[in-house]
């Protein structure tokens, strides 16, 4: 029998992988939701980048991010509830769209968080530099970060801590996980209480008296500037499926992950709408002097800004939690790219070595050193490529991040198309909801995929004429068909149905 059973039951065909159940309840699944959002990070890296588009509409613009994502999480959360399996996406979308679909999902998804770790590791390690040289009161020190060489192998260095952290388990380090996430979510408060108190005085001759129409987002003055603050909106939330691709590992597995991360999900809404608004009011969103868009300051908007509100020796708590927040979210973004390509690997979509799980650690250990060795090579090569990497690949995530979610919402809404019509609850939480959040984010990656190609989207910066955007993105995707069908010739039998079938509800009758 195909599909599931009703009751709660994972789906025949959900194969086992070995890792290690009942590690995390809910506390600790919203943990590690919020730890891979890493908000402070975020906050510091897009900021400005959003203020630049969309100007004082900032913060109606996480609003609208948030939507998309709220509605695509009640999709994860009831194809959670019938099969709670570590691939998440790239599973569920086989077992709605069949091989070809899921696989190209799960490629989404494991580049999207390749390069989410690879920007982790590079604010990371700025901020390593910036905090020596603050702690050390040299300039020269901090002024390491601008050399390359020693940028890179910083970096390096960082991703493989991190990576042999993760290899060792999720529960090796909860305490020092709740710890760093307390750490970003009280430096917050504390930056946006002293900004608010500060909003207006002399000093800060660029402060913008609140407006209710901040949260209007129909006031923003185009359609393209919105859908770009849009995009590096959605990347701000993502990483809250973190909390489903633990699941197995998860007590009640069927359920907490799905409420870990709409609780995870309300924290970072909050945690943005207050900052974004707080930050506007003390500098406005401008590009001059500390404006949020100053091209100078935008890409690390708190390094520009911890002295100047927070004062010299609170101002080092800030460059404090960006670095935890990296480093926390360096550490916690490992877990949905190792288990997804465990996944694929168990079900013979990818070669069979990364289906290895330690016999100690019980985690998946080839697929999380495989994603280090990705984060450091992908790194590396782009920061040799462009000097604006850091602006361009997070632009370029929002594509990937898009393709992947609104691939998932339409797998939630096929799956259960034989529910939808049963209940009320179903009508909104398998059909209306996962639907029209699928709409909004394929919109936004189909006017993201065309504005890209100007080369004035992102950085500015262009390959044979093309925005550096563009073929990021479109690079990305279009290496990850060419590795499909390579699949396809060496483990034709997942591709063949054979391993994972495609089935729903519909073929199950009902009890």
């Amino acid at each position: 029998m195909a599909g599931n059973t009703g009751d709660g039951d994972p789906a025949d065909g959900m194969r086992a992988k070995g890792l290690s159940g009942n590690s995390v309840g809910l506390l600790g699944s919203a943990v590690i939701g919020v730890s891979t959002v890493a908000p402070v990070y975020c906050l510091t890296s897009t900021l400005g980048s959003t203020a630049g588009e969309v100007g004082l509409q900032m913060p109606a613009v996480f609003l609208a991010g948030f939507l998309p994502m709220l509605l695509v999480a009640f999709a994860y959360r009831e194809l959670n509830k019938v099969m709670p399996d570590c691939g998440t996406s790239f599973t569920w979308t086989v077992k709605a769209f069949g091989p070809k679909v899921g696989w190209m999902c799960g490629w989404g998804l494991v580049i999207a968080t390749i390069i989410v770790l690879s920007n982790l590791a590079g604010v990371a390690t700025s901020y390593f530099w910036l905090l020596a040289g603050e702690i050390t009161g040299s300039d020269d020190v901090a002024a390491l970060d601008g050399n390359k060489a020693v940028h890179i192998v910083t970096c390096l260095a960082l991703v493989a801590v991190a990576t042999v952290i993760s290899y060792r388990g999720m529960t090796a380090t909860k305490g020092v996980q709740y710890a760093l996430v307390g750490l970003q979510l009280v430096v917050l408060a504390v930056f946006v209480a002293m900004a608010l108190g500060k909003a207006g005085s002399a000093d800060f001759p660029t402060s913008a008296d609140f407006s209710w129409s901040w949260l209007n987002p129909f006031a923003v003055q185009s359609f393209a500037a919105f859908t770009a603050g849009l995009s590096l909106s959605i990347f701000m939330y993502w990483g809250w499926d973190a909390c489903l691709t633990a699941n197995e590992e998860t007590t009640g597995s069927t359920r907490t992950p799905g409420r870990a991360a709409l609780v995870a999900m309300v924290v970072l809404v909050g945690s943005y709408l207050a900052t974004g608004v707080a930050a506007q009011m003390v500098v406005g969103s401008g590009d001059k002097g500390l404006g949020l868009a100053n091209p100078d300051t935008s890409d690390n908007v708190f390094a520009a800004l911890a002295g100047p509100v927070m004062g010299p020796a609170l101002g080092i708590l800030l460059f404090v939690a960006v670095l935890a927040s990296a480093a926390a979210s360096l550490q916690t973004t490992f877990i949905p790219v190792a288990r997804t390509v465990l996944a694929m690997s168990t079900y013979e979509a990818l070669p069979a070595s990364y289906a290895k799980v330690h016999e100690r650690f019980r985690t998946p250990g080839r697929a999380t050193v495989m994603a280090g060795v990705a984060t450091g090579v992908f790194y590396t090569v782009m920061t040799l490529v462009s000097e604006h990497v850091l602006v361009d690949t997070i632009y370029a995530l929002g594509l990937m991040i898009c393709f992947y979610y609104a691939l998932t919402a339409f797998a939630c809404v096929w799956y259960f198309r034989a529910e939808v019509l049963r209940s009320g609850r179903d009508l909104l939480f398998k059909g209306l909801f996962p639907l029209v959040g699928g709409l909004l984010l394929s919109a936004v990656f189909t006017k993201t995929l065309v504005d890209m190609w100007d080369p004035a989207y992102g950085s500015g910066s262009s390959v044979l004429g093309m925005g550096s955007v563009f073929v990021i993105g479109v690079g990305l995707l279009l290496l990850g068909v060419v590795i499909m069908y390579a699949m396809r010739w060496r483990h034709p039998a997942f591709f063949q149905g054979k391993t994972l079938t495609r089935s729903t509800p519909a073929l199950v009758a009902e009890d």
